[in-house]
């Protein structure tokens, strides 16, 4: 069950400057359970001489209220010879993670040397103009990817920001505002108009493996439920299965989650992706995870790409890929399928079956 919307932070930092802030106001009244805490400096708070837990999971019930010098960050998709993406913009309102506890999630690992706590920039003011600013100026369409760094809607009852950023995307010609979820914290989605300009894409996997890798997060009927709803309401919708985990079984899991997406969706885009971790990332899941950490270090990945993560070898992808191209292609001829961060031989073998122009993450 998702576990968003009961999202009740423990401490809530404020920047000292921020203090007075209307949004500070409001969502410390949201938390009157809260301790509040004012920083000068977002380093100033040690989140492990506050907790006994781990500061990867301790940090999950900290909220820091802020500010960021930038909210874009420009990806080129240079992952080395080796993987192949695409580049994109990826918008960061919300920095260092969200509530839920994916025991595979990257971002863990990348901010294992910040102060883990989840950190909402409120100088919204900022974020509209840079994203205006890019989007009016650039010759082509662009793509802000704001489910690269976070979950896009898990926490968006508490910032409110697909409020202000849908109808900002409505009078953008070139720019296009991507959402990736696991969550089913929509009412905010529901409320406003859709537009061309907004595409909503829900990350799915086998119930099995939300049970034991994804806790906190919506389950998978709840995610396909408030997809449709998304859908009816007039919203572009996106599927990605990713990260694909083989298990005995995985064959039929996979499946009957197509079966049951495709039975009520029409996604314009499903998006494959398989498991892939930093080498550091496996000691740190079973430090802040314990055992459902220790299951990582026996799920077989072997074969390391030049984005320095491990995969599994790629003969054991092509199958899984293979596997979910067709049963999707048994049910719908016209969504089309990509690969997400794989290389050139996985891509080569499944190149008349995938577009690599129209993922995830890309405007068209």
């Amino acid at each position: 069950m998702d576990t968003a919307k009961t999202f009740k932070p423990t401490t809530i930092l404020v920047l000292r400057k921020l203090q007075r802030h209307p949004e500070v106001e409001r969502i410390i009244g949201m938390f009157p359970q809260a301790h509040v805490e004012i920083v000068d400096r977002q380093r100033d708070w040690n989140t492990l001489r506050h907790s006994p837990k781990h500061p990867v999971v301790a940090g999950k019930r900290v909220l820091m209220l802020a500010e960021a010098t930038s909210f874009l960050r420009h990806f080129d998709g240079c992952l080395g010879s080796g993987v192949r993406c695409a580049s994109y913009i990826k918008l960061v309102p919300i920095s260092n993670g969200c509530p839920y506890f994916c025991t595979y999630c990257y971002l863990a690992y990348v901010y294992r040397d910040y102060l883990p706590f989840i950190k909402m920039n409120l100088n919204y003011g900022r974020m509209c103009d840079e994203i205006f600013d890019l989007a009016s100026y650039s010759p082509n369409a662009v793509s802000f990817n704001m489910g690269e760094m976070l979950d896009s809607l898990a926490l968006d009852h508490v910032s409110l920001l697909t409020s202000r950023l849908i109808p900002l995307f409505s009078r953008l010609s070139r720019g296009y505002l991507m959402l990736l979820t696991k969550s089913a914290n929509v009412d905010g989605l529901l409320t406003l108009r859709p537009n061309n300009h907004v595409v909503v894409s829900w990350s799915l996997n086998t119930q099995l493996m939300i049970d034991r890798f994804e806790l906190g997060t919506a389950d998978l009927e709840e995610r396909i439920h408030v997809a449709k709803r998304c859908q009816e309401h007039g919203y572009r919708i996106r599927l990605r299965i990713d990260p694909g985990i083989l298990y005995p079984g995985w064959q039929r899991d996979y499946a009957e989650l197509i079966h049951k997406s495709l039975a009520v969706l029409e996604p314009e885009n499903i998006t494959l992706g398989m498991l892939r971790l930093l080498p550091g990332h496996f000691r740190l899941a079973r430090q802040a995870y314990g055992y459902r950490g220790e299951q990582l270090q026996d799920i077989g990945l072997t074969d390391k790409a030049t984005d320095g993560k491990y995969r599994y070898p790629p003969d054991h992808r092509v199958r899984f890929y293979r596997s979910l191209i067709d049963t999707i292609r048994s049910i719908n001829k016209r969504a089309s399928i990509s690969l997400c961060r794989e290389t050139p031989p996985v891509w080569d073998n499944l190149k008349d079956h995938c577009d690599p122009a129209k993922c995830n993450c890309l405007v068209w």
